[in-house]
Formats: structure tokens, sequence, C-alpha cells
């Protein structure tokens, strides 16, 4: 089992930052991977940021050079730092963490989600 805390949404004008937490406590040694997803209002889940336990990470096209994912492992957090957001950033954003091969995830969980709203 894993527990996943998300932390750090709010509101904040277009062009401003935000950055979001994501606190794994449980079986943390049984993941490769840790993401960051959102999904808005009448829309699919999309994938914002990946990082593997490797360092590797991925971004979607949206987001790239806009936001940063990063992980402290020494307290088991990812982090999403979001710059220059725009109105279209508006979601809600989930954590999620377990083994990802390809692009495929196995045996992952999500937090909650947290509200991120961008007013323009």
């Amino acid at each position: 089992q894993l527990q996943l805390v998300e932390s750090g949404g709010g509101l904040v004008q277009a062009g401003g930052s935000l950055r979001l937490s994501c606190v794994a406590s449980g079986s943390i040694f049984s993941i490769n991977a840790m993401g960051w997803y959102r999904q808005a209002p009448g829309k699919q889940r999309e994938l914002v940021a990946l990082i593997t336990t490797g360092d590797n990470t991925n971004y979607a096209d949206s987001v790239l050079g806009r936001f940063t994912i990063s992980r402290d492992n020494a307290k088991n957090t990812v982090y999403l730092q979001m710059n220059s957001l725009k109105p279209e950033d508006t979601a809600v954003y989930f954590c999620t963490a377990g083994k990802k091969y390809g692009s495929s995830w196995f045996d992952n969980y999500w937090g909650q989600g947290t509200q991120v709203t961008v007013s323009s």
C-alpha cells in the first residue's frame, strides 16, 4: 500500500507560480516513478510530468519549459514547480506513484488531488 498526499494548489493570476508537493508513505520501495497528472472539467486526465528513480523526467509539450518536476528522496516527496501559469493550466492536479514501464503504469496509487486555478 502507498499513500500520497498532495498540497500546494490554489488560486493564482496568469503569469504567476505555484509549487505542488506530494508526500509518499507506505511501500515506497516498490515504486520506480512518480508523476503529476491533471484533469480539467470535461476533459480526460492527462500526464503533466514524470520522474523516475533514475531521475529521468518527461513532460507534456504544453508545460515544457514552464514546469519542473523534482524529488527529495529524504522526504519521500515529489514537487511540481509551475511557472508562467496560464488559464488553461486550471485543473485538479493528481500525484501518482508506482511502477512504470514504457507508457503503462502497474500497481500505481493516486493522491486525492489539489485544485489549481489560474485567473486571466
